[in-house]
């Protein structure tokens, strides 16, 4: 059985990067695969301590992760394919490592969705980071600014 650990934090930006490769072991590969969707919550704010508690901000994360696996785990498991489903805590190298240990050899994806101007932590050690992703922000908003003087002259 082959096993696919796969970072997600938005299920239809997931989906299309998976289809392609669901459909091509669905048709070619009798043997069902194992998918371990791990599901990368947003970020809150730091200030979201004030109103919330913490049991508070943990529902609302087991809530998130449960719609998000509502909407993947069907799609994965069309195939007769096992689906396994966990919500990150904690930096993701760590999580990889423990889940590696727990299942084995696998195989690791990064099916997060990228944001602009922000960097993604990387899931694996020997992950690249991607070049100049913290200088995406000045830089557009530097050339916002030249073209608002161009264009008030």
């Amino acid at each position: 059985m082959d096993k696919i650990i796969v970072y997600i934090d938005d299920a239809e930006h997931a989906l299309q990067q998976l289809a392609p490769m669901h459909e091509q072991r669905a048709g070619a590969a009798p043997d069902p695969t194992h998918w371990v969707i791990v599901a990368c919550a947003p970020r809150m704010t730091r200030r979201i301590s004030k109103w919330t508690s913490y049991s508070a901000r943990e529902a609302w994360r087991d809530r998130w992760a449960d719609k998000l696996f509502a909407l993947m785990a069907p799609v994965l498991r069309r195939g007769g394919d096992r689906v396994t489903t966990q919500l990150a805590h904690g930096p993701l190298k760590d999580l990889t490592q423990r889940l590696l240990t727990e299942h084995g050899v696998c195989r690791v994806l990064d099916a997060r969705r990228p944001k602009f101007g922000q960097e993604l932590e990387a899931v694996v050690q020997s992950q690249p980071s991607a070049p100049g992703a913290k200088w995406e922000v000045p830089g557009a908003v530097a050339s916002m600014g030249a073209m608002l003087i161009l264009a008030a002259d």
